[in-house]
């Protein structure tokens, strides 16, 4: 009785560990935490990205464009795709990124399509649903990154393929 017990409550438990892995809000969460240990988000400048000159993003003294560990450790992590992006003029451009094109490249360069999305960062407030990224089907969410005047100046997404 107690192994049957023990059992049931193991399955219980990796279950819970399993949909909790998938709650796109926990993942954005943590995205966001790890962005915030890095240091406080900013622009400086500008690089390229994909062939685009964007702003360049910054947490703390860390530029994230073209750099990759923090949304490949969500990937390790959550098993979620995850991008930053940068407010350029009316769009925003993915500067790190794990999410890939058809074409099986990181999608760098390319820009947050015009959706639901889209148009709730563009008023400063998050986004969590279903969403197309690049083709593909996710449940996803969105923040605005906001610099120390409360300014968007990015944004970072997770998404879980559907």
């Amino acid at each position: 009785m107690f192994h049957k017990r023990l059992l049931i409550l193991a399955t219980l438990a990796a279950a819970f560990a399993q949909a909790h892995a998938a709650d796109p809000r926990a993942t954005i969460a943590d995205l966001d935490a790890r962005l915030a240990k890095i240091g406080a988000p900013r622009l400086e400048g500008t690089d390229m990205v994909g062939g685009k000159e964007v702003p360049a993003i910054f947490f703390g003294a860390r530029k994230i464009n073209n750099n990759t560990d923090v949304v490949d450790g969500i990937r390790k992590d959550h098993q979620a795709t995850a991008t930053v992006f940068v407010k350029a003029g009316d769009e925003f451009v993915r500067v790190s990124t794990n999410v890939l094109t058809p074409e099986g490249k990181r999608g760098t360069g390319t820009q947050l399509a015009r959706n639901a999305a889209y148009d709730a960062l563009s008023k400063g407030n998050q986004f969590c649903g279903p969403i197309d990224v690049l083709g593909t089907a996710f449940d996803a969410c969105y923040n605005p990154i906001k610099d120390g005047a409360g300014k968007i100046i990015g944004v970072s997404y997770i998404g879980h393929k559907k």
